[in-house]
């Protein structure tokens, strides 16, 4: 069995980002592959060393700096990567044409996505894909397994989690709590550096933005600078809550 794991590159969650003009400057913020793809690499390590699959191939598809992310993957262990570089924003509609295609040329029987991309702030992409392979689907898992030609393991849902099954190929996304990351060791960020990078242009996928995007900024409130007296509790509670009610407007 053959896994496809998707890697994005976004800022660190402690960097702090700018915007200039209209967009969104990265230049000097520090990245890295996004949080929950990094738990669908080390789950796809995981799987191939349990003998359940027998190659993991990390996909990226972004700007060539893309490319340290999957670099990343590589060290971490995936035996090779595809990067299909483009400058364009693409919405997770338009990312899920390119991962689908790029799974069926690769005769992939499992895809790994992140449940939530940090970037666009979507859960979209699995359900995407997934819609467009006509595979099932599988969400904010926390456990997985592979047996023969079925997927096992458990899901969060809004009363706790389940239990599932389902047959391969299916669309997998996930989260934290499903396993813990590795860590890149130097021999391996060493072999790394010899593994296959296959380079694909995004105009062979015959893909364009769904959603255009328009404009970018950073929200932010002047702080107020008021000191609440603290020596009666009572009433230092009673002035906080006046404050935020009546002048952070924050409460109703």
């Amino acid at each position: 069995m053959k896994i496809l794991t998707l890697v994005r590159q976004v800022p660190d969650a402690e960097a702090r980002v700018k915007v200039t003009g209209t967009s969104v400057d990265l230049d000097g913020t520090t990245l890295v592959i996004d949080g929950m793809d990094e738990y669908g690499v080390e789950e796809a390590l995981r799987l191939r060393e349990a003998g359940a699959a027998t190659e993991v191939v990390a996909l990226a598809i972004g700007p060539k700096r893309s490319e340290d992310a999957l670099r990343t993957a590589l060290a971490m262990g995936a035996d090779r990567a595809v990067h299909v570089e483009t400058d364009e924003r693409l919405d997770a509609v338009a990312l899920s044409k390119v991962v689908a295609q790029i799974a069926q040329t690769e005769g992939a029987s499992l895809i790994l996505v992140g449940g939530q991309e940090a970037d666009w702030d979507s859960q979209a992409l699995g359900a995407a894909t997934a819609e467009r392979l006509g595979w099932p689907q599988l969400t904010w898992t926390n456990e997985l397994k592979v047996e023969g030609d079925t997927v096992t393991g458990r899901h969060d849902v809004d009363e706790g989690n389940e239990s599932f099954s389902a047959p391969l190929p299916a669309v997998v996304t996930t989260q934290q709590g499903l396993n813990e990351p590795r860590y890149p060791t130097l021999p391996n960020i060493m072999k790394a550096k010899k593994k296959e990078l296959r380079k694909d242009s995004l105009d062979q996928y015959g893909v364009q933005a769904s959603v255009r995007y328009v404009n970018a900024e950073i929200q932010s409130r002047a702080r107020m600078n008021r000191m609440i007296d603290g020596k009666d509790a009572q009433a230092a509670a009673a002035e906080l809550l006046n404050l935020l009610r009546n002048e952070a407007k924050v409460l109703a």
